[in-house]
């Protein structure tokens, strides 16, 4: 995992010479949830943890860029935009649609799964196949549609 962090350091770094205050900020405020999530852990991250606390960094300012764009301040829901943006550089390729359709497809026929009930069973083992590669609202929206 300290590949990870010394990349995001090193980064971090690059953004200050360079006077990017936007990238800095982000990328610091990114370091200092890592270390928190490492002290609470009591050891270092493994991917998944590391991956984790991205993720929701990123759900975190997704939101946030929504919230602002419905209250009309768009300014605002840009600069959520741009560090959501920053930070999905350190996270794996997510899943196509596509893609995702075909993993659905495979676990639901794994699973024997037919019907809406069976819908945890499905998720839990997309989300486990994928290690974490699949968007959560479009396989969920997938099994569901595939399911009815």
């Amino acid at each position: 995992m300290m590949d990870f962090i010394d990349q995001i350091k090193q980064d971090m770094y690059s953004a200050m010479k360079s006077g990017d205050k936007i990238r800095t900020n982000i990328l610091r405020t990114l370091l200092s949830s890592l270390k928190e999530k490492q002290i609470e852990k009591k050891d270092s991250l493994n991917e998944e943890e590391y991956f984790g606390v991205i993720k929701r960094f990123v759900k975190q300012l997704k939101e946030a860029a929504d919230a602002y764009q419905k209250a009309g301040r768009l300014e605002l829901a840009e600069k959520e935009t741009l560090e959501l943006n920053i930070l999905k550089k350190y996270l794996p390729e997510i899943f196509s649609e596509e893609q995702t359709l075909n993993l659905v497809k495979e676990v639901i026929a794994q699973t024997s799964a037919n019907n809406l009930s069976d819908m945890g069973k499905v998720m839990s083992a997309v989300m486990q196949q994928s290690n974490g590669k699949v968007d959560g609202g479009i396989a969920n929206r997938l099994v569901k549609e595939l399911l009815q």
